[in-house]
């Protein structure tokens, strides 16, 4: 079987941009597209540098289940403003997805599933619903959650995860994403062998997105990488 790793990832939006490839969004913005994008994630971004001191922040925020953008440490980036109801709310505190005894405990009945069937292929985190249809836009905010599940799965002694995505931005979604499933699959993996006698590794987080894509103000990104690759 073909495997695809983020280097090729980043060879397919390269020729997409050297060959004119472009697709208008629904607000008319100019992207280079991947549809039915899957690799693995072996890199935690595509293009661009890190925001370590942000991905900290937004961690936080996730593990405290808030609804409210307020509530991010340090503040709101400009991008939550944006997506956020007038009072600051949205849908997509990922935290509050899979830990959340209102939105079905699904951290925890993961671990539980894994540890009562190994093999299982019920391990299943599900981020996305859907009421998403008429939740995105209530009292004016605009977020309709990308990250549709995560699934685990114990394989040859190591714990596998593939994330499902709707809509993936390929420089800050991306780089946020990765640490945040990056994060849950470590922690996935310590809370298993915290209670079985047998300890598993860390396998490979498998990435899918319908639509993987650069905007055109971070096309400047990918010619970038295109002069380092021929220096």
């Amino acid at each position: 079987m073909i495997r695809n790793y983020v280097y090729d990832i980043q060879n397919e939006f390269i020729d997409k941009l050297q060959r004119k490839e472009f697709v208008k969004d629904k607000t008319g913005v100019v992207t280079i597209e991947i549809i039915n994008a899957s690799f693995i994630a072996d890199e935690p971004s595509i293009f661009g540098t890190i925001n370590e001191e942000y991905i900290e922040r937004e961690k936080a925020w996730y593990r405290s289940m808030s609804l409210n953008v307020n509530d991010i440490p340090g503040g709101p980036p400009q991008i939550w403003q944006q997506v956020a109801d007038k009072d600051g709310f949205i849908n997509s505190n990922y935290g509050w997805c899979i830990y959340s005894e209102e939105n079905g405990n699904q951290f925890t009945k993961v671990v539980d599933e894994l540890l009562a069937s190994p093999l299982s292929r019920r391990a299943t985190m599900i981020y996305n619903r859907p009421s998403m249809h008429e939740d995105y836009n209530k009292n004016g905010m605009s977020d309709f959650m990308c990250t549709y599940s995560t699934q685990y799965y114990i394989r040859e002694g190591q714990l596998h995860a593939s994330v499902f995505m709707r809509s993936n931005d390929a420089v800050y979604g991306y780089k946020n994403d990765y640490a945040w499933q990056h994060y849950v699959h470590k922690e996935v993996l310590q809370a298993v062998n915290g209670r079985c006698g047998t300890v598993y590794g860390l396998g490979d987080l498998h990435w899918n997105a319908g639509s993987l894509h650069v905007y055109e103000r971070h096309f400047d990104l990918v010619q970038e990488w295109i002069d380092e690759q021929y220096v």
